[in-house]
């Protein structure tokens, strides 16, 4: 217990004494824009938490830290845009439509993983509520920005979204019912798209009776004051997605029901970003591309159970060459250390080139979550969100060695060592001395 207490402590410690106060330069690194092309032996000036300045032989400021990559690369810091880290809840599950609940009610700014994400060079993910419901929550999308409030991790500019899901999950398929149990409604795939229709149907008509009382409050036709109609948290948030305030993020699997979510949007007029897993893309890449919906995919995980038996290794690279906006995702507090590793896959099971595979896990999880005005590039005005690898982020053999959010440095896997191997040496002595385990 006391080695977990030393561990965490030395991670906080490590990271607060690496705060740069948001203006930084990087010099002498192999810079990989993404948008922009390669920079051999390149600088980059943060300033204020934004990058001021990409080029070569870049004076530092007075008072700003100056950081030598020798040679090292640095590519925009990577964007998981469907995981359920830094949250202390994910599933309710005490019904079925749970539209009102908020994961911004929720962010665990102590969860161990969002270091392990910083190890991995993340530095903003969307954490979204889970798909045990047909409507979920309202998901929130985060600067890992470890050893600060949870209130200063949020990423303001953001869309905000609101999570569906579809399929085995939502029906229960695999759960184990007890002897006398009844399976709750709705057990099946119809079922699913019945109750999505009937809660919409609601939140059209309370979004008519606000729009009249608005309509006859304007008017001022009454001697007498206007009752408002009751208001319903679940509703309005449903009306919100109507309104276009909120968009939608799906989880599916199949091509027949994801098609039938895309009719149901047309019907009702809100609008889908993205769909999760979703392992049978490639069979609607054309439809997908047509209505302009992205998909945040695993890159080589399925047939984990009976929906996602019909994965390809070759889908993600298939579908961003039929021109679907496709990111990369970890759905995991492990697996999102190793987004890159599966960014590399992309090129060996589809052939995309190095810019199409790194913009999986960069440009193109930020323009699927609004925000790519601000990360998913190195750009200059952008902010100061970026990863560094001592080789080629695409190699088996490269290791995220820096990570850096607004010209802090919140993971610098040197120091960290360092750190370690101080209090794991005074460790024992402490143990000889007869100190508390």
């Amino acid at each position: 217990m006391r080695r977990i207490f030393v561990f965490i402590t030395l991670i906080i410690i490590s990271t607060a004494s690496l705060m740069a106060g948001g203006s930084l330069l990087l010099k002498n690194g192999t810079i990989l824009t993404v948008t922009r092309g390669v920079i051999p032996k390149g600088d980059i000036l943060i300033i204020d938490g934004l990058i001021k300045q990409i080029g070569e032989n870049i004076a530092p400021p007075p008072g700003v830290k100056v950081i030598d990559l020798n040679g090292k690369y640095v590519i925009p810091g990577i964007i998981d845009s469907h995981t359920h880290i830094a949250l202390a809840g994910t599933n309710e599950t005490g019904d079925t439509i749970t539209a009102e609940v908020n994961m911004r009610d929720v962010i665990d700014a102590e969860d161990i993983s969002i270091f392990t994400a910083l190890s991995g060079g993340v530095t903003t993910i969307h954490t979204l509520h889970g798909s045990a419901n047909p409507i979920g929550g309202q998901n929130i999308t985060l600067k890992l920005k470890w050893g600060k409030k949870a209130e200063e991790m949020i990423f303001s500019q953001a869309w905000p979204t609101l999570k569906f899901a579809l399929g085995e999950n939502v029906t229960q398929a695999n759960r184990q019912v007890s002897p006398g149990e009844e399976r709750r409604y709705p057990a099946s795939r119809m079922g699913v798209m019945a109750i999505i229709r009937r809660e919409l149907e609601k939140a059209k008509n309370y979004m008519a009776e606000w729009d009249r009382y608005q309509e006859l409050k304007k008017m001022k036709i009454l001697n007498r004051p206007l009752l408002p109609p009751r208001r319903d948290l679940r509703l309005e948030a449903l009306a919100d997605l109507l309104r276009g305030k909120l968009v939608a993020r799906c989880h599916s699997y199949r091509a027949d029901e994801t098609i039938e979510f895309i009719k149901l949007s047309h019907e009702f007029g809100f609008r889908i970003a993205c769909f999760e897993h979703i392992p049978e893309a490639y069979k609607i890449a054309k439809e997908l591309a047509a209505e302009k919906i992205g998909i945040s995919v695993f890159m080589d995980n399925w047939a984990y159970k009976v929906e996602a038996a019909q994965g390809i290794a070759t889908m993600p690279a298939f579908c961003t060459q039929q021109g679907v906006l496709v990111s990369l995702n970890s759905d995991s507090n492990e697996r999102i250390r190793r987004l890159f590793n599966d960014a590399a896959k992309a090129i060996k099971y589809g052939g995309l080139s190095e810019d199409e595979a790194l913009k999986l896990i960069t440009l193109n999880p930020a323009i699927q979550l609004g925000v790519d005005k601000w990360v998913g590039s190195i750009e200059v005005g952008k902010h100061g969100d970026l990863a560094v690898f001592n080789e080629h982020p695409l190699s088996s053999y490269t290791r995220c060695e820096m990570t850096i959010i607004e010209g802090e440095v919140y993971f610098d896997r040197e120091a960290y060592l360092r750190e370690r191997e101080e209090a794991q040496k005074a460790e024992p002595k402490t143990k000889a001395q007869g100190g508390v385990q």
